[in-house]
């Protein structure tokens, strides 16, 4: 398929840098292929996949039938192995459905029998005294319990991905916005800011703007709405007493999941997210009343979380296909090639559970391309990445002996979350490149403890200015998030 690489044509050029965007570009780097991914921001996991909860799902949240509910469920049996291949922190939990009272159960019921249809494996319906078994500081009177449930760092999975297609030769450009489509016989002329490319397939993984994406392309018409969900996060003492996601009876109207708590891999305790329709894509703010209500369901469910602090508030939204009043009963992920503009792919509506269902999603991208073209796999192809030493997850010899041999190792830059310098300079200088404050932490955890990047900000612009770049700038996460505006002293 690449025989015209000279004349600078890509076979296949990924729009998005999203889990969904990253896990088709590192499916396709299996095959030889010339890969581009373009991303409008200027990092990776920079839109939804930032918001996500992280939570591995099971697959018995989604209607039988549908094509999420199929990709969720096959995805499943696979997405553990790929995380540890990568070296992505994750952790087969569990997770507990718990109704308060007898009149939740007719629901739990009803997620069981939906579950066993999607093929999930190990569901059950356990009592009170189970519940205190498995996690003794939940309260309820049955819980629908999924042993197969998980969690997962959802921008370090997103950036493991796409290291590991770099890695088999893809290639990723950032700030790299998508302004103009020019469909061709055989290929597409995609236009950004900094110039033009050529590419015979092109495949929209775009989120939130997917529909805009299409639109640029007249592939589809749709809109998609921007629901977003309220988080809040609780100190790490929190997840001393979680093990496991708790997720109370969803609402009547099948809206949402309703409020949920989850473990973090770190320790950290998710509360939330809520659920409302916004008009802008890119609102993500706080709100009192919504925290509010936050910690008040969550403290219904496991009260002994009141003893511990949040310590941060954030905001992330998922791609909906229908609006508020609409119906979401015949709600599904859209894949599929273009009528209109053949060798283009539109991946729309991309919601819940399209982080657990990620790399089915992209098997069935390479599945629609195979379909058209000859794929040849790389007998060559790496599927894993070596292990990144983490200094707040070593043992004290291993610390010492870092320390020894690199004296980056011995600096702390990021208190709350022991982060050394070594690792700092290290997601600066990888492949992709960490230039701000958001991408930095999203690699190390600088800026996630409890001082909330007081001690380590100072020190991380310290790093950058020594790494080439000027005061003016570093951003917090790109665009016109400066951290300084000029100097008062010469």
């Amino acid at each position: 398929m690449s025989e015209k690489r000279a004349n600078g044509l890509f076979d296949v050029a990924v729009i998005g840098g999203g889990v969904v965007g990253c896990s088709v570009l590192r499916e396709l780097s299996r095959y030889r292929l010339r890969l581009i991914l373009l991303e409008k921001n200027s990092d990776l996991a920079e839109g939804i996949s930032k918001g996500n909860s992280g939570v591995i799902h099971a697959g018995f949240n989604v209607r039988p039938g549908s094509l999420r509910a199929r990709l969720n469920v096959s995805a499943l049996r696979t997405i553990y192995g790929l995380a540890e291949s990568l070296r992505v922190p994750h952790r087969n939990t569990g997770k507990l459905v718990i109704s308060p009272d007898e009149a939740g159960r007719a629901h739990l019921e009803k997620l069981l029998d939906q579950g066993e249809k999607n093929g999930v494996p190990g569901l059950e319906i356990v009592d009170e005294a189970a519940i205190r078994a498995l996690e003794p500081e939940a309260r309820g009177k049955w819980a629908l319990y999924s042993p197969w449930t998980g969690i997962i760092s959802p921008y370090e999975f997103t950036i493991a991905l796409a290291e590991s297609a770099i890695r088999n030769g893809a290639e990723i450009r950032l700030r790299q916005r998508l302004i103009g489509v020019d469909a061709r016989l055989d290929r597409f002329e995609l236009f950004t800011p900094a110039g033009s490319l050529f590419a015979r397939w092109a495949v929209n993984c775009a989120g939130l703007y997917a529909d805009e994406v299409a639109a640029l392309a007249g592939s589809a018409d749709c809109r998609i709405r921007g629901y977003k969900g309220e988080y809040l996060i609780m100190d790490k003492a929190a997840g001393e007493i979680l093990r496991m996601p708790v997720y109370p009876v969803p609402p009547a109207d099948n809206s949402s999941l309703g409020i949920h708590i989850t473990p973090g891999m770190e320790g950290n305790v998710l509360l939330g997210p809520s659920g409302a329709y916004v008009d802008d894509k890119e609102d993500a703010g706080s709100t009192r009343h919504v925290m509010d209500r936050l910690k008040a369901e969550a403290f219904a469910l496991v009260p002994a979380l009141r003893r511990f602090p949040v310590i941060h508030a954030y905001a992330g939204l998922r791609p909906r296909l229908y609006g508020p009043g609409e119906s979401a009963d015949g709600a599904d992920f859209i894949v599929a090639e273009s009528g209109r503009r053949p060798r283009w792919i539109d991946l729309l509506g991309i919601e819940s559970p399209g982080l657990t269902a990620a790399p089915a999603l992209a098997e069935m991208v390479a599945g629609l391309i195979g379909a058209k073209d000859d794929l040849k796999p790389k007998p060559d192809f790496e599927p894993g990445l070596p292990e990144r030493p983490r200094f707040a997850h070593a043992d004290e010899a291993v610390r010492e002996t870092f320390s020894r041999d690199d004296p980056d190792w011995g600096e702390m830059v990021c208190r709350c979350e022991h982060v050394t310098r070594a690792e700092v300079l290290a997601a600066v200088r990888n492949p992709i490149g960490a230039k701000s404050l958001d991408a930095i932490k999203r690699r190390t955890r600088c800026g996630m403890g409890r001082c909330q990047g007081g001690f380590c900000t100072p020190r991380i612009l310290e790093i950058l200015q020594a790494e080439g770049m000027k005061p003016e700038e570093i951003t917090k996460k790109g665009g016109v998030s400066r951290l300084v505006f000029g100097r008062i002293k010469p």
